[in-house]
């Protein structure tokens, strides 16, 4: 049986611009049933323009982030540079889980000293690993 929605995930954002991915963590989490509203955007440069609207009932606020680094244009790290500018109550409420392909171990180093990610998992997103993070952050 799938847990029911968590009240603290209003929203969840996946960065992407692999659409086949985005189809796939977005089944996942729909049949965990965890979270109001999934918003997806496929390059970093989106997913800036996303987190600075105002209006939050079309564009409501992420409690969860989960965001690739290889992307075109902006990609997950320069992505993090200008996330680390929002407003500093932004960043209490969010969690930013760095989802990718790398098999660079630098990458997961330096994910690990970069105090704006909470995890580092490889794709595909499973329902272990939802209940992993849901767990950590969201109990």
């Amino acid at each position: 049986m799938a847990p029911s929605i968590h009240a603290e995930i209003k929203c969840i954002l996946l960065v992407d611009d692999n659409q086949a991915d985005n189809y796939l963590h977005k089944m996942v989490i729909e049949k965990m049933r965890i979270a109001q509203d999934i918003r997806i955007v496929q390059t970093g440069e989106e997913a800036l323009e996303y987190l600075q609207q105002h209006d939050k009932t079309r564009f409501p606020e992420p409690n969860l982030i989960f965001l690739d680094i290889n992307m075109p244009g902006i990609n997950g790290w320069e992505f993090l540079e200008e996330y680390k500018k929002l407003d500093f109550e932004f960043h209490e409420h969010v969690f930013v889980v760095m989802l990718s392909t790398s098999p660079n171990p630098e990458d997961r180093e330096k994910a690990q000293q970069n105090r704006y990610i909470a995890d580092f998992l490889n794709k595909p997103l499973t329902s272990s690993c939802l209940e992993s993070i849901l767990s950590k952050h969201f109990s």
